[in-house]
C-alpha cells in the first residue's frame, strides 16, 4: 500500500533550518548537567522573586537523586508519579526522578482521587512526589508518597546518587493522554525521541542559550513539560516560570524579564490580549509567539499583526510525538494552519478505511512518521495496533484528526476523526464554522456541537462566552452567521454561556458539551 509523501512544502523551508537535525546522543539528566557547567551561576529558572541558577538546581536535583535511591529504593526504569503545580521544585523532581534512572509520570494537580489511583495502578508507579498542598489519600494509604519532610531532608543531606544514565533509549517519560476517547494511555518515549522534538524545535525556531522562555503551559502536559522545561534547560536559556496562568501576571513578567519566546494554545494568547490596556503593553521583545492544540481565529490573528506586530505561528504536535511535529515556516505563515513536516517527518493524508494516499485538497486522516514518535502505548497492545500502521515499509501512527494538505505542502485539521456534523448529508467541520464565529465583534470564545435533528440528520449548534460588556441577539447573530458562509453551516442554535469548559492545557472540551446538550429534555427546532 503507497502514499507519496508531500514534498512542495520543501520550497518554503525556513532559510538556515536544516532539513535533517541530529538531537544529542546524550540523556536529559546530562543535558541538564552540560548546560551546569557552562553556564553555573546564570538563572535557569525565574519564578517570582526567585531566581535558580544552573549550578543550585543540578546540586539540588542530584541530591534529590541520591535520596530517591538510597533512602526510597527507586531503581533503573521504576515509574515515579510528580503532582504539583508549576514550580522550581517540579523541575527538580523531575530531573531527580530521570536522573536516578527511572521514569518520570507527570499527573495533572487537577485530578481527582479516583484518576489519581488509575495513575498509580495502570502506570505501576512506586512512589508519587506530591505538593505540599495536594490530597493523596490513596498514595498516603499505601506508603508512596514523598512528601516536605523528605524533600528537606533530601536536600541536607546530599547523597551522591549513582552513575550518570547514559543510555538515549532508556524510557524517559510516560505522559497520559486525556482519555477523550477512554481510559487515559501511556505515551512510552524514551531521552532520544524527546531530544529529536527539542533539537527539531530549537532550529527551527531559532532558540538557543540567549533565549528567556515563558512558562506558564503546564508542565504535566508535553507542551509545558518540552516547550516550558525541558527545551530551556537543553539549550541551557532562562525559563520564566507561572504557577498557574494569570494574564496581567505573564504581561507583566514578560515585559519585566524581556520574554523573547512564548509557546501557549489560541485560548491563553485570546485571554491575554483581551484584557483592558492590553494595547500599551511593550511586547518588543518577544520573537517568538507559536502554539497550537486549536486553530487561531483569524480575527485574533490580524489584530495580533496590526497592533502589536506579532505573527502567532500555528503549529502541530501530539502527547505522541513529544509535542513538536509540524509548524509554519516563520518567512511564510498560513493562518488555521497545522504547517508543514519539520525535520525528518513524514506526515500524509490517507483514507481512513483504506490507508490509501489521498491528494491535495482532500480529506482524510493524518498519519505520521517521525523520530519523535513515541515507542508506543504503556502496556497496551490492543491500542498499538489500532495507533499504527505499516505503509512503504514504515511505521506511522494514525493521529486520528481529519485534514488535508494544499497544493504548497501545507497541512489544514478538520477536526477529529469522528467530530464532525452532518446537516442533510453535507459535512461540517466544526472548526472550521469556530473559526469564522471569531470574526464577530461580541464573540470571545466559541464551541460547535452536533445536536440531533428529526430532519436534517443533525444541526450546528455554537455556545458563546462574550466579550466583557457585550450583548448579542442570537437570532441576529444566526442571520450575521448566514451572510457569512453555507446555511448548512451555519448555527441553527446559540447558546450565550459564561464560560466554555477547559482541560489543563486549555483545550475546549467539546464532547462534553455535547453530551450535556444530549441529556437534556429537547425541544422540536423550527
Amino acid at each position: 500500500m503507497t502514499s507519496k509523501a508531500p514534498r512542495a512544502h520543501l520550497a518554503h523551508w525556513p532559510p538556515g533550518v536544516p532539513h535533517q537535525v541530529q538531537p544529542p546522543q546524550a540523556t536529559l539528566p546530562r543535558c541538564l548537567a552540560a548546560a551546569a557547567a557552562r553556564h553555573p551561576h546564570k538563572a535557569a529558572i525565574v519564578f517570582g522573586e526567585q531566581s535558580l541558577a544552573y549550578g543550585q538546581l543540578l546540586a539540588q536535583t542530584e541530591a534529590l537523586a541520591g535520596w530517591l535511591q538510597q533512602r526510597l529504593g527507586v531503581q533503573a526504569g521504576d515509574r515515579v508519579l510528580v503532582i504539583a503545580q508549576n514550580s522550581p521544585q517540579w523541575v527538580e523532581a523531575a530531573y531527580a526522578v530521570l536522573r536516578a534512572g527511572a521514569v518520570l509520570v507527570p499527573v495533572s494537580p487537577m485530578c481527582k482521587p479516583a484518576e489519581i489511583a488509575f495513575h498509580l495502578e495502570d502506570s505501576g508507579a512506586c512512589l508519587a512526589i506530591v505538593a505540599a498542598d495536594q490530597a493523596m489519600p490513596e498514595a498516603d494509604a499505601a506508603g508512596l508518597v514523598m512528601g516536605g519532610s523528605d524533600w528537606q531532608a533530601a536536600l541536607a543531606h546530599a547523597l551522591r546518587p549513582g552513575p550518570m544514565p547514559t543510555d538515549a533509549d532508556a524510557l524517559a517519560v510516560l505522559p497520559y493522554t486525556s482519555g477523550t476517547t477512554g481510559q487515559p494511555k501511556g505515551c512510552r518515549h524514551t531521552h532520544r525521541t524527546l531530544l529529536a522534538s527539542l533539537a527539531a524545535s530549537a532550529a527551527w525556531k531559532g532558540l538557543g542559550e540567549h533565549s528567556v522562555v515563558l512558562t506558564v503551559a503546564p508542565l504535566f502536559h508535553m507542551l509545558g513539560l518540552q516547550n516550558g522545561m525541558n527545551l530551556p534547560l537543553m539549550l541551557g536559556a532562562t525559563a520564566v516560570m507561572m504557577a498557574r496562568w494569570q494574564p496581567v501576571q505573564a504581561a507583566e513578567l514578560m515585559q519585566r524579564h524581556r520574554v523573547t519566546a512564548w509557546s501557549a494554545p489560541p485560548a491563553m494568547v485570546m485571554d491575554l490580549f483581551a484584557q483592558p490596556g492590553s494595547a500599551e503593553w511593550d511586547f518588543s521583545s518577544l520573537a517568538l509567539l507559536s502554539g497550537g492544540g486549536a486553530a487561531m481565529p483569524d480575527a485574533v490573528a490580524s489584530l495580533l499583526r496590526q497592533r502589536f506586530g506579532l505573527v502567532y505561528q500555528e503549529a502541530y504536535g501530539l502527547s505522541e510525538t513529544a509535542s513538536f511535529l509540524h509548524a509554519n515556516p516563520p518567512q511564510r505563515c498560513k493562518r488555521q494552519c497545522l504547517g508543514v513536516p519539520t525535520q525528518g517527518v513524514d506526515t500524509r493524508i490517507v483514507d481512513a478505511a483504506t490507508l490509501a494516499g489521498l491528494p491535495a485538497g482532500e480529506v482524510g486522516e493524518i498519519v505520521t512518521h517521525a523520530p519523535q514518535l513515541m515507542l508506543g502505548y504503556w502496556r497496551n497492545e490492543a491500542a498499538d495496533a489500532q495507533a499504527f500502521v505499516h505503509i512503504d515499509g514504515k511505521r506511522f501512527f494514525r493521529t486520528g484528526d481529519l485534514g488535508l494538505v494544499d497544493e504548497d505542502g501545507y497541512f489544514f485539521i478538520k477536526d477529529r476523526l469522528k467530530r464532525m456534523v452532518n446537516v442533510s448529508g453535507y459535512k461540517v467541520w466544526p472548526a472550521e464554522v469556530e473559526a469564522a464565529l471569531y470574526a464577530h465583534p461580541a464573540v470571545q470564545e466559541a464551541c460547535v456541537i452536533a445536536v440531533p435533528d428529526t430532519r436534517s440528520g443533525d444541526a450546528v449548534k455554537a455556545l458563546l462566552v462574550l466579550k466583557p460588556g457585550a450583548t448579542l441577539d442570537p437570532q441576529d447573530f444566526i442571520a450575521w452567521c448566514r451572510e457569512r458562509m453555507a446555511v448548512y453551516k451555519a448555527p441553527r442554535l446559540v447558546q450565550i454561556v459564561p464560560s466554555l469548559p477547559k482541560s489543563g492545557t486549555g483545550k475546549v472540551l467539546w464532547r462534553e458539551l455535547q453530551e450535556a446538550h444530549a441529556a437534556q429534555p429537547q425541544e422540536p427546532m423550527t
